[in-house]
């Protein structure tokens, strides 16, 4: 596995990403997107300081992204997060892309926190999350919209110290 900057190359699988319901379900996202409304925020966002987006490549192969948003220098917070597509889900790269991307905003960007939020019905999720070091800091109860019914969503955060090696 190999983790490398989003390029323009990347978009249609992105596009497939982010028209696939039920991912976007987990993303709290709609699942809509045109690819010409796709490139322009690529075009808009291509120099933006306040994210980093990054490819899960396995053998040249797009595997997935792991993006880091919000990037606040002042108070050195980014909120982190990832998708796997569909055919390489439940082959453990999930935890080795958040690792890539947890350090790459401690130790390249020097944050201080990192944060995201997760379905607490995303069990799965939950438990690499946790396995990773992030710890539960609140319960947003019908924070977010999907499939018709408001969501209730785990604020997560990980400080530097807090991450477990394993």
């Amino acid at each position: 596995m190999r983790v490398r900057p989003l390029e323009r190359k990347d978009l249609p699988n992105i596009h497939s990403l982010d028209n696939h319901r039920q991912t976007m379900a987990f993303w709290f996202e709609e699942p809509y997107e045109s690819f010409d409304e796709l490139s322009s925020l690529y075009d808009k966002h291509i120099h933006d300081e306040t994210e980093r987006r990054f490819v899960i490549d396995i053998n040249g192969e797009f595997a997935g992204i792991v993006e880091l948003v919000d990037i606040n220098f002042l108070h050195r917070t980014t909120e982190i997060q990832i998708i796997v597509a569909m055919p390489f889900r439940g082959k453990g790269m999930s935890e080795e892309a958040m690792r890539y991307g947890i350090h790459y905003a401690f130790d390249v960007l020097n944050m201080h926190k990192i944060y995201l939020y997760v379905d607490v019905d995303n069990v799965p999720a939950i438990h690499l999350y946790k396995k990773i070091g992030f710890v539960e800091e609140g319960n947003l109860r019908k924070h977010f919209f999907v499939n018709g019914e408001y969501h209730n969503s785990y604020f997560m955060g990980l400080f530097r110290e807090e991450i477990r090696i394993v």
